[in-house]
C-alpha cells in the first residue's frame, strides 16, 4: 500500500512541477512600437451616396530590425474593400500601405472599421467616417422649380 500512495505522490508532484512552468515565448511587441500608422483615423468628409471612394492607409517599418508582413485585412462590412500586397516583406525604414474602399451605398453618417493582421499575430484598428448625402436630382427641363 506503501508503494502505491508513493507513486501517487511522485505523479501529483511531478504534475505541479510542469505546471508551475513558464511559457518562454515572449509577447508580441505593441505594433505601435515597430510601425507608425498614417490615416489610421480617416475623415472622409462628405461624400455623395452610392459612389464608391476610397484612401490609403500609409505603414511606415520604424524598427531598427523587424521585418513586417501584412497578411490579411479585415473589415467590418461588405461596403468596405481592402486591397494589399499579402506577405510583401516591409523592411525597417521602409512603408507601405492598404488602400480601403468604400461604396457609399447608405445614406447618413457612417463610421467603419478595419483590422490590418500582421505576420506576427499583431493587429492594428483603423477606422474611417464621414457623411454621404444624395446628390439632388435636376428637374426635368421646361419646369420651372
Amino acid at each position: 500500500m506503501r508503494k502505491y500512495v508513493f507513486i501517487g505522490l511522485v505523479f501529483l508532484l511531478a504534475g505541479n512541477t510542469c505546471l508551475a512552468q513558464q511559457d518562454s515565448t515572449p509577447p508580441p511587441k505593441d505594433i505601435s512600437l515597430l510601425a507608425e500608422f498614417i490615416n489610421a483615423d480617416y475623415e472622409m468628409g462628405t461624400i455623395p451616396m452610392g459612389k464608391g471612394t476610397d484612401f490609403n492607409v500609409y505603414i511606415k517599418n520604424i524598427s531598427s530590425s523587424d521585418t513586417l508582413m501584412i497578411v490579411d485585412v479585415k473589415v467590418g462590412c461588405g461596403c468596405t474593400t481592402p486591397k494589399f500586397r499579402s506577405n510583401d516583406p516591409i523592411l525597417p525604414g521602409k512603408s507601405s500601405y492598404i488602400t480601403l474602399g468604400f461604396n457609399g451605398s447608405a445614406g447618413g453618417d457612417f463610421t467603419k472599421f478595419a483590422d490590418i493582421i500582421f505576420k506576427t499575430g499583431q493587429s492594428k484598428q483603423v477606422k474611417f467616417h464621414g457623411v454621404a448625402v444624395a446628390e439632388p436630382v435636376p428637374a426635368p427641363p421646361g419646369k420651372k422649380q
